[in-house]
């Protein structure tokens, strides 16, 4: 099942009452006690604007329908604009992630006292890896329901569920895989309290599940949430490394090892740094004929080669960093918005490293092209710290031209 985006769900819910769109106006004006006319229902039908959180309120209540409905009616809206952005491409994935997000609904009433097998273990997995690719393109407000609500469920499953120890163990490690994803949309979406709890429930799951590799991932989680709050993480990815080392695959030796590169960059510890980029390479490279987890799907050469420039911007090498981030994010899709629109904000620093200002105003200003729209608190956080840092060349035009743009 395909979601509707948001004008289409509005037209089909208002001809559903036989209602014209100056009816419409009307009952939302006296609903709400603020006056709203015939053209702003037009322009939400249409998508020229999408109903803010006040209005999707009312929305729901002028037709009966409830309010996440509506809210996940527009959040598919955004996702289809930036599909549009770029001509179109990607339309599976889009019409994939539609699918993903529409699951849930499907979900509430589905008994959880049963008996648990192999085939219900191979449908949970199946679900939780289409779910995990909304991440691709959308922020973590969106996602960080879907995710916890699958959490829950599976811990429901676990307490009310019968199935073997075999299959509790299975369980338990799906509980972990999940309780990542939500973890990681938390943090996305700014709750670092959520999201620390949720790492460490994940790794203790995980640990009873003995699922040693997606322990370390939890551990690397962590150290990379400490990153971002100026707290050294060198010593617990150091951990996440170590505890997965031995069961871990090529692709999850590698995210971990890049995650730890880039504790030391930020830790400015240039040659550890440098020697985990090295061996996460090496890592992603070595012979195996073992199956890669799904939670890894996305690590590739081009993975290391971001989080490398990202490093060298961190460590103020923009003669390092620059080549690599140019080169990878020339390849890397507009429609992944919330992580090119990060990806840039490197490249920017870097190129103000460097002392070329015109292009770190044209690269931020991409970045914030990019971030319009997506429900992450990073990309504005990180436009803003480096548009603070752009701000003592304001004199330059195009600076000057892009602050005002931003408001800083």
């Amino acid at each position: 099942m395909e979601q509707n985006s948001v004008g289409e769900l509005l037209r089909t819910l208002r001809d559903g009452t036989g209602r014209s769109q100056t009816d419409q106006a009307m009952v939302l004006s006296e609903l709400s006690g603020r006056a709203i006319t015939r053209n702003e229902i037009s322009r939400w039908e249409s998508e020229k604007r999408l109903p803010t959180p006040f209005w999707q309120r009312y929305i729901a209540g002028s037709f009966g329908v409830e309010e996440k409905r509506i809210s996940r009616a527009v959040s598919a809206a955004r996702v289809k604009r930036r599909i549009e952005r770029v001509g179109g491409v990607q339309r599976r994935e889009f019409i994939g992630a539609m699918a993903a997000m529409a699951i849930p609904l499907a979900r509430t009433d589905q008994p959880t006292a049963r008996r648990i097998g192999r085939s219900d273990i191979a449908e949970l997995r199946r679900r939780t890896a289409r779910l995990r690719r909304l991440d691709n393109i959308m922020g973590g407000a969106e996602t960080f329901p879907v995710y916890r609500a699958e959490a829950d469920f599976t811990q429901r499953l676990i307490r009310e569920s019968s199935h073997t120890e075999d299959i509790e163990r299975e369980l338990l490690a799906l509980l972990a895989e999940q309780q990542q994803q939500a973890g990681w949309a938390a943090f996305d979406h700014g709750q670092h309290a959520f999201a620390e709890q949720l790492y460490e429930d994940s790794r203790q799951n995980a640990e009873d599940a003995r699922a040693m590799d997606l322990a370390g991932n939890a551990l690397a989680y962590a150290a990379y949430q400490q990153t971002t709050k100026q707290q050294s993480g060198t010593a617990l990815a150091a951990d996440s490394y170590e505890v997965a080392r031995r069961v871990a695959t090529p692709k999850v030796s590698a995210l971990l090892l890049e995650r730890k590169a880039w504790a030391h960059a930020t830790a400015g510890e240039a040659a550890e740094a440098d020697r985990a980029l090295n061996l996460a390479r090496e890592a992603l490279n070595a012979p195996s004929t073992r199956p890669e987890p799904d939670w890894v799907f996305w690590v590739d050469a081009a993975e290391i080669d971001i989080m490398a420039g990202r490093c060298w911007a961190e460590l103020r090498r923009p003669l390092r960093a620059v080549p690599v981030l140019e080169r990878v994010l020339a390849d890397f899709d507009d429609t992944h918005a919330r992580d090119k629109s990060l990806y840039l904000t490197w490249l920017a620093t870097s190129y103000l490293q460097a002392r070329e200002v015109g292009q770190a105003a044209a690269t931020l200003g991409h970045a914030a092209a990019l971030a319009a729209g997506v429900t992450s608190v990073r990309p504005a956080r990180r436009i803003e710290t480096v548009a603070r840092r752009l701000a003592r060349h304001r004199s330059t035009p195009a600076v000057a031209d892009l602050l005002t743009r931003l408001k800083v």
